[in-house]
C-alpha cells in the first residue's frame, strides 16, 4: 500500500486544521505532486502554478464535497484545478491589448466614450475579413461559431441544439478558431 494514499481524505476533515502540522504538511505535499505538473505544462509560470496550486489547496479545504473515496476526491480536484488553471488564462488573455477574435462577434453597448475612426474602420475590416474567412470554412465550424458568437448561444444551449455532448462543442470550436486565427495570423493580421 502507497504510503501516501488515503491522505488526501484528511483535507476534507472539517478537523484539517487541528490535524498535526507535519501530517498537515503531508497532505499539501501529496497535494502538489499531483497538481504540479499539469498546471505548469499549461502556465510555464513555476509562481502562477505555485499560486493555483494554493487556491485549489484552500478551496478542497473549504468547498469539497463528501466522497467515498480518495478516487472521487482527486477527480474533483482536477475539475478544480482545471477551472483555476482556466481562469488564470482568461485573465492573462484579458490583460494583453490585442485584438480578440472572440470579441468581434459581440456587440457591446457604446460606453460613450468616441472611439477613433481608426479603430472602427480597423474593426469593421477584421469583421470583413473574418466573414469572408468564415464563408470558406467547413459549414459545421461555420455553423458552431454563428451560434456562439453572434447569437450568444453557451456551449450547453448549443449542445442541447445539437444533440451532442458540452465538451464535442468545445472541442469543435476550438478547432474552428484555431482554422480562423490561423488564417488571420497567415494573411499578416496582429492578433
Amino acid at each position: 500500500m502507497d504510503q501516501t494514499e488515503g491522505k488526501l481524505l484528511l483535507i476534507q476533515s472539517s478537523r484539517f486544521f487541528s490535524l498535526n502540522p507535519v501530517i498537515q504538511e503531508e497532505i499539501f505535499h501529496v497535494f502538489y505532486d499531483l497538481n504540479y505538473g499539469s498546471i505548469f505544462y499549461v502556465t510555464h509560470d513555476h509562481h502562477a502554478t505555485e499560486d493555483i496550486i494554493q487556491e485549489a489547496f484552500l478551496k478542497t479545504i473549504y468547498k469539497s464535497p463528501d466522497v467515498e473515496n480518495e478516487r472521487q476526491l482527486i477527480g474533483w480536484i482536477k475539475v478544480t484545478v482545471r477551472n483555476l488553471v482556466l481562469n488564470y488564462l482568461r485573465k492573462i488573455k484579458n490583460s494583453r491589448h490585442n485584438i480578440d477574435v472572440d470579441r468581434v462577434f459581440i456587440k457591446t453597448a457604446s460606453s460613450g466614450t468616441a472611439e477613433s475612426v481608426e479603430s472602427q474602420i480597423e474593426a469593421k475590416l477584421l469583421e470583413e475579413q473574418i466573414l469572408q474567412y468564415l464563408s470558406e470554412m467547413k459549414p459545421e465550424y461555420r455553423f458552431l461559431i454563428e451560434l456562439r458568437w453572434k447569437f450568444g448561444l453557451s456551449y450547453h444551449e448549443i449542445a442541447q441544439e445539437l444533440h451532442i455532448t458540452d465538451e464535442k462543442v468545445r472541442q469543435k470550436l476550438h478547432r474552428a478558431r484555431d482554422l480562423l486565427k490561423n488564417k488571420l495570423l497567415s494573411k499578416g493580421r496582429k492578433l
